[in-house]
């Protein structure tokens, strides 16, 4: 199974260059059974990484433009009455695909950006009072602009925390930004790429990254963080129970993505920036930005051994 995540990873480099490690965390949040929130400026490969990944595990992929007109039946869909069978029809919206991309979500207002919580947390949608099941796997991917700009409405923090993971794709290096320069256009490659796995496939690594084992001393040094979180100064609150979970799921994918069947330290400090720098706030930050700071306080801090 492990030579299906390396054929996986190296179809995703093929077409995003210079990524491995936000290619392996993309794929760790998804074998994890998480969603994924990318961040950063407009032109950075966001949606190529979204398609990249939807067509290297051949999975449906829809994507959903946010906009401040945006309501939330565009997203989720609308039930229309049907004057020859005199019934009302549902018409499934975008949201019924297996990977999902919300596209610059935080420039749609908050009641359409709420529209995707029943979705990601319990992976079924209510319309009209009817409850309906959402594909197998279902992986949502937001990307958002940095807040400072123009026409964005922030997030709030109980989904932020919906999202396993935070990841920035940032500049490329040069030796990658010279083959965009000098290459083909990615996007059109996408067309030649195969898939690297079946549907099934997916599943069992899914259920596989359950059981990666963790220790006792790796629990200890997870709670010791936690707990580091919620009772030192600087931090306005602390990671939740959910955040926890999230941080273990994490550390178990990782490690199996990088070809272990067990966590080891590196792991969880591998992850830890993309689980709990948005789910972190400094206790005088009025702007979510000192996530980052706090998990180096995080890392260099807390003790691996206890």
């Amino acid at each position: 199974m492990h030579g299906l995540i390396k054929k996986a990873l190296n179809g995703i480099n093929s077409i995003v260059l210079g990524k491995d490690e936000q290619a392996r965390l993309t794929l760790a949040c998804l074998l994890a059974k998480g969603h994924l929130l990318l961040e950063d400026l407009p032109g950075m490969g966001k949606t190529t990484l979204s398609h990249t990944l939807a067509e290297v595990l051949g999975l449906q992929y829809n994507r959903i433009q946010f906009t401040s007109d945006l309501l939330p039946a565009d997203i989720l869909g609308v039930s229309i009455f049907d004057q020859n069978k005199s019934t009302f029809e549902f018409r499934a919206g975008p949201v019924f695909a297996q990977v999902i991309l919300a596209d610059e979500i935080n420039r749609a207002t908050p009641k359409a950006q709420s529209a995707l919580l029943e979705a990601m947390e319990e992976r079924q949608v209510t319309v009209d009072g009817v409850t309906r099941e959402l594909p197998k796997p279902f992986f949502v991917i937001a990307t958002q602009n940095p807040s400072t700009q123009m026409g964005t409405f922030p997030l709030p923090e109980s989904q932020l925390d919906r999202f396993l993971m935070k990841v920035s794709l940032g500049y490329p290096d040069s030796a990658a930004e010279r083959e965009l320069i000098l290459g083909v256009d990615r996007r059109s490659l996408l067309a030649d790429l195969k898939p690297a796995m079946e549907l099934d496939d997916l599943f069992r690594l899914q259920l596989l990254v359950k059981e990666v084992h963790l220790s006792d001393s790796i629990v200890d040094y997870i709670q010791r963080l936690v707990h580091f979180t919620r009772t030192s100064p600087g931090f306005a609150y602390g990671l939740s129970p959910r955040g926890t979970l999230a941080l273990v799921r994490s550390s178990q994918a990782w490690a199996y993505v990088d070809g272990r069947e067990h966590v080891v330290p590196e792991d969880v400090q591998q992850v830890l920036p993309s689980v709990a720098e948005h789910r972190l706030r400094g206790s005088a930050d009025h702007t979510g930005h000192e996530g980052s700071s706090l998990v180096q306080r995080l890392l260099s801090e807390v003790d691996v051994v206890g």
